[in-house]
């Protein structure tokens, strides 16, 4: 059990969190959420006891052992990668150096014998000798190739040592575990094998995540922070939202009698105040009326974006032709003769480990990479919008968010531009903020108003969800949903290629690609993704023996 005692954060003179009294228990899964800026990870690090509160104490249940994920991704570079996963259980990890060293002494006396003795019976105790063997299950879970196991953190990928992070933060049972966006680049497929981790684990999860599928998975509570206050709801992502709305939907119908109620009793007092025989009357009717109180419906903190991706140009049926398309980079065969043809009511996610190959795929589709064999086409009634996963060289220039936008429209208006950016929250001034100063979610969001302004019929999406809140995903998802063009994106967000994909195109490793016309959940429940898993899990059995 881990529970806050009338905590209090201030930062300056404005309170993030104000006595706030909650309790987390055993068998449960509690998501965080709140709109960006409310504190989530702020209160994530209160718990954990990397940032102490103004007022108030955080109380953990004696011997309880406590876990969470770490944001540093360069902390361990210098231990290999199992050792890494090992320290999530920093006392395990420390017997087992300890009982190596001593182990090693050429001059190994009595007195080392008994600490080795010492040593080993509380190793055994915290099941040591399994350490390494569930080191490797979780990061092979995870998708952390078996060689990559004894690599240095310092020579991995940044997408493996996120993962390798995360396997730290899960290994050895701990009694508390506290994962702040766990999802974050992550593919699909480490996601649901992180989602069965997390509903079969017993102990007491708290997780901060902008993945709505993800917290109607494993999520038993939600905790909502807004205006400083933590209100606990049962069930998961979608009942909370319910709940919610029916709880701000029953007080305004609750004041509307009240209203009601008010105005009846003002009109009788008004009528009858100044009569003798009715005084008595009046009077009670005033002392009822001064009982009466509204109940305060405050405004939610969160805001909704706008978006919405209206067409210049109706598309016609012939969209794109790819044919034979292959791609090596850095002598790995990127892209293995893909072909496919999209029509006019295609909504296509791609999906898979594989990233590079759709980001590369997507590079070439946007005339920003040529193939090394292959050619493709677009229709002749197509006009595309690329939204590229990786866009720091277009926001690496000296204008204002205005005048670059202003580049893409044909009205060369700037109040006709900042009409877009006011649908993206940006207020006020922030139209004259400098494109190289933009946060994450920022930049997401003007490249979101640029596709709008370029009214497109075919857009390409490349994880256009990194860095954005829940509110602006749900924007983007309804934007998607409605968008009456062609489609063709990434995402690492279930819930996404969900609702808005009709076809699906998987990657496989050695870049070929699997082509269904079906939602993703049927896709996942489909009799050939199971016989694709089970011939990659063969061949990868097949390689391991050799």
């Amino acid at each position: 059990m881990i529970q806050a005692s009338n905590v209090t954060l201030r930062l300056g003179k404005k309170a993030l969190f104000e006595d706030v009294n909650i309790k987390f228990v055993e068998g449960n899964c509690y998501g965080m959420i709140g709109a960006n800026g409310a504190g989530k990870s702020t209160f994530l690090k209160i718990l954990s006891g990397q940032l102490e509160p103004t007022n108030g104490e955080v109380i953990i249940t004696p011997g309880q052992r406590m876990s969470f994920l770490q944001q540093d991704h360069f902390k361990y570079d210098a231990y290999p990668v199992l050792d890494t996963v090992i320290m999530g259980n920093q006392r395990l990890y420390d017997v087992m150096k300890e009982k190596e060293a001593i182990y090693m002494k050429e001059d190994f006396t009595d007195e080392d014998g008994i600490k080795a003795s010492e040593l080993e019976a509380e190793f055994a105790e915290m099941d040591g000798w399994n350490a390494e063997a569930d080191a490797a299950t979780l990061l092979n879970g995870l998708g952390v190739p078996t060689e990559d196991h004894y690599t240095m953190m310092a020579d991995m990928p940044s997408a493996l040592k996120v993962k390798v992070l995360l396997a730290q933060a899960l290994f050895g049972n701990p009694d508390i575990l506290l994962l702040d966006e766990p999802t974050n680049h992550l593919d699909l497929d480490a996601i649901g094998w992180l989602e069965e981790f997390l509903i079969n684990f017993e102990n007491t999860v708290i997780v901060v995540s902008h993945d709505r599928y993800f917290l109607n998975k494993v999520c038993t509570n939600i905790a909502d922070i807004d205006y400083g206050k933590i209100q606990l709801y049962a069930g998961n992502y979608d009942f909370w939202y319910e709940s919610s709305q029916l709880m701000v939907r029953q007080m305004k119908e609750a004041n509307k009698k009240k209203e009601e109620k008010i105005k009846e009793l003002q009109e009788f007092i008004q009528r009858f105040s100044a009569n003798a025989s009715k005084s008595k009357q009046a009077t009670s009717r005033k002392k009822a009326l001064e009982k009466i109180q509204l109940e305060e419906i405050r405004p939610s903190s969160r805001k909704y974006p706008y978006i919405d991706f209206r067409p210049e140009r109706e598309i016609g049926n012939e969209v794109l032709t790819v044919e034979g398309i292959s791609k090596t980079i850095d002598g790995v065969k990127v892209l293995n003769n893909v072909s496919f043809i999209l029509g006019h009511d295609d909504k296509v996610g791609f999906v898979g480990g594989n990233e590079l190959a759709k980001t590369t795929l997507f590079k070439i589709l946007a005339g920003e990479m040529e193939p090394d064999e292959g050619t493709y086409k677009w229709g002749v009634t197509t006009s595309q919008s690329y939204f590229p996963k990786d866009n720091t060289a277009i926001f690496d220039n000296g204008l204002t968010i205005v005048d670059w936008l202003t580049q893409f429209s044909e009205i060369k208006d700037a109040t006709y531009v900042r009409g877009f950016l006011g649908r993206m929250l940006f207020a006020g001034e922030d139209g004259v903020k400098k494109m190289r100063v933009l946060s994450g979610g920022e930049k997401v969001r003007v490249l979101l108003s640029r596709m709008m302004i370029e009214a497109s019929n075919v857009l390409i999406l490349d994880e256009p969800t990194d860095h954005l809140d829940m509110e602006s995903i749900t924007a983007l998802n309804n934007g998607m949903i409605k968008f009456p063009g062609v489609l063709l994106f990434a995402s690492r967000d279930h819930q996404v290629v969900q609702t808005t994909a009709n076809r699906i195109i998987e990657f496989m490793p050695d870049g070929t690609i699997i082509d269904k016309v079906t939602t993703y959940d049927e896709y996942l429940d489909s009799d050939e993704m199971a016989r694709k898993r089970s011939v990659y899990l063969m061949s990868e059995d097949d390689e391991n023996d050799n």
